[in-house]
């Protein structure tokens, strides 16, 4: 029935499948920053409690009878560790970033979103009207005050950008923050792969740069990355976050958040405030070993190196595989050009992240 599209993206080197890796693998592919999906003692802690509880499951969406006092304990020690007025909880990042530009931008608002925003945000910008939306060069403020002074708006202004974006790991520029403040504009911040990596307290991008949270401040982020775990937040006033319990689709109409994975993160989010300077301090590590070995600087635990060939990076993956690491292979629509992906996790000892480096800089100069 696509056979046709199939053999398209197979020719093109594109093609894609679930695959069960080795567990053996070392890896050095996952958005598992600092090892916690293996981490036994926050996996029991969490079965213990959830073993205490009447129910194992929300049954219902928050908004009927699912809502749960694991959902608030968590939401509670996350815009107290932010220092956001208040917070939700929501099925994944996906629905996250779903929830966000389908309910906010109103009758007269405009949108103004980075170019290499997530897919989730893309997509969800197609249910606005097309002249409701901006996409502005990507990490970039002259584009962006440009398009705020030119661009006319009868009501909201909303920026949306990210902390770190996935595939380059570069962060969102401090300039971006200044320009919605200046401007008087909402500002959502997508920190999936910044929270819990970057910062004094390892809480972002807000934190990285020390910005004072005010009522235009917007943050979401995920579960999946950092956390160890699954789903999604939301952090802003008291106002937004009743706004989307009203108005927001995906958190009206879906069931509430599995009470596991939410126990699950909340441990880890009192893990990572408990030992945030043991982790800072093995983060800086392999930072410096990426750039002693393969001569990248950068300040997330993301490592892309341009390839800009499917069949190749294809190539280096299967023979760093034979080494007994996994990264990642990123390719078209993901990226525009092909990269090899390496994430820095600090569970790797350091003399496999020195290895698999150097087998990266001969495979990729071969």
């Amino acid at each position: 029935m696509y056979s046709k599209e199939l053999d398209t993206i197979k020719k093109t080197n594109r093609f894609r499948k679930r695959t069960l890796y080795n567990e053996n693998l070392i890896d050095l592919a996952s958005n598992d920053y600092l090892g916690l999906a293996a981490n036994k003692e926050i996996f029991t802690c969490t079965y213990e409690k959830l073993l205490k509880e009447q129910f194992h499951a929300p049954k219902a969406s928050m908004i009927v009878n699912g809502y749960n006092k694991i959902h608030k304990e968590f939401e509670d020690n996350l815009k107290r560790v932010n220092d956001f007025e208040d917070a939700i909880i929501v099925g994944s990042g996906f629905l996250a970033n779903l929830s966000l530009i389908e309910a906010l931008v109103r009758k007269g608002d405009k949108l103004f979103i980075d170019e290499e925003y997530h897919a989730s945000g893309i997509l969800a910008t197609k249910l606005l009207k097309k002249e409701q939306v901006i996409v502005f060069n990507h990490n970039n403020e002259k584009h962006l005050e440009e398009l705020l002074i030119n661009t006319e708006c009868k009501n909201r202004r909303i920026i949306v950008i990210e902390g770190v974006y996935s595939m380059h790991g570069d962060l969102a520029k401090k300039e971006l923050f200044d320009l919605a403040a200046e401007y008087n504009t909402l500002l959502i911040v997508d920190e999936a792969h910044s929270s819990g990596v970057i910062g004094d307290n390892l809480c972002g991008i807000f934190d990285y740069y020390n910005i004072e949270i005010s009522s235009n401040h917007i943050k979401m982020g995920t579960l999946g990355k950092a956390y160890g775990s699954y789903g999604a937040y939301i952090l802003a006033n008291k106002q937004i976050i009743s706004f989307l319990e009203n108005r927001a689709k995906a958190i009206i109409y879906t069931t509430a958040a599995s009470l596991f994975d939410t126990a699950l993160a909340n441990e880890s989010l009192l893990y990572i405030q408990d030992n945030k300077r043991e982790i800072k301090n093995k983060i800086n590590n392999k930072l410096k070993i990426v750039e002693k070995y393969l001569g990248i600087k950068s300040d997330s635990l993301i490592i892309p190196m341009i390839i800009n060939n499917n069949k190749k990076v294809l190539e280096i993956q299967e023979r760093i595989k034979e080494n007994n690491f996994l990264i990642g292979a990123i390719r078209q629509p993901t990226v525009k050009k092909a990269i090899i992906r390496l994430i820095a996790k600090i569970d790797v000892s350091d003399e496999d992240l020195i290895k698999v480096c150097k087998l990266l800089k001969e495979y990729i100069n071969d």
